[in-house]
């Protein structure tokens, strides 16, 4: 992994609303509120359609993460669901690296990150109504947070609600989970709003 996309510590991710939502679209920013990539959501024409008659909360989804040259970083991808989502992180080359899982627990989903050998890398939790989420490790040590707070040259640009940060412990070095981490926050987003 040579790209330096996954050595910031905060990433604001702003939802560009689709009319017809069939593709879900994302804007990325660094903490100065500059442009770093954005997030794509890759739909067949047959699963368009689909989208049509079925739940989409049980619809596959591939999203791909880019750069602002348009270099692919990693890819997120589900198969079909039929209770919790079960999605995969693949990096730039294609390599499977990571891995999410959903649990639910009485009104505070919580998804559980780990590597390819089933080790935790993290688990995000909290409350999705205040869109308020803390990402632990394995030993319980907090190591980021997912919320719509932010201050600084960020705030001036922000102004609307589908707007949200994802801070990661500048500590935390390990680029590779980083990129896993990244990936749990902008599923979050996608799982549960496709479950309202």
């Amino acid at each position: 992994m040579n790209s330096n996309f996954f050595d910031s510590n905060s990433y604001f991710i702003d939802e560009k609303v689709n009319f017809f939502q069939f593709e879900n679209s994302y804007t990325l920013y660094n903490d100065k509120g500059e442009n770093i990539g954005a997030i794509k959501q890759k739909i067949s024409a047959g699963q368009k359609v689909l989208r049509l008659f079925l739940n989409k909360a049980m619809m596959p989804f591939h999203l791909e993460i880019r750069n602002a040259n348009n270099g692919l970083e990693a890819t997120i991808s589900r198969g079909w669901t039929f209770f919790m989502s079960k999605i995969v992180i693949q990096d730039a080359n294609g390599q499977p690296v990571g891995k999410i899982k959903q649990k639910f627990k009485l009104f505070k989903p919580t998804f559980t990150i780990t590597d390819m050998a089933e080790n935790v890398v993290g688990v995000i939790s909290g409350d999705w109504k205040a869109w308020n989420f803390v990402i632990k490790d394995a030993r319980q040590m907090q190591i980021g947070a997912i919320s719509k707070k932010w201050a600084g040259a960020v705030k001036e640009i922000f102004t609307s609600a589908d707007k949200y940060n994802v801070m990661i412990n500048p500590d935390y070095s390990d680029k590779k989970n980083k990129m896993i981490i990244l990936a749990g926050a902008i599923t979050i987003d996608m799982v549960l709003k496709e479950s309202k």
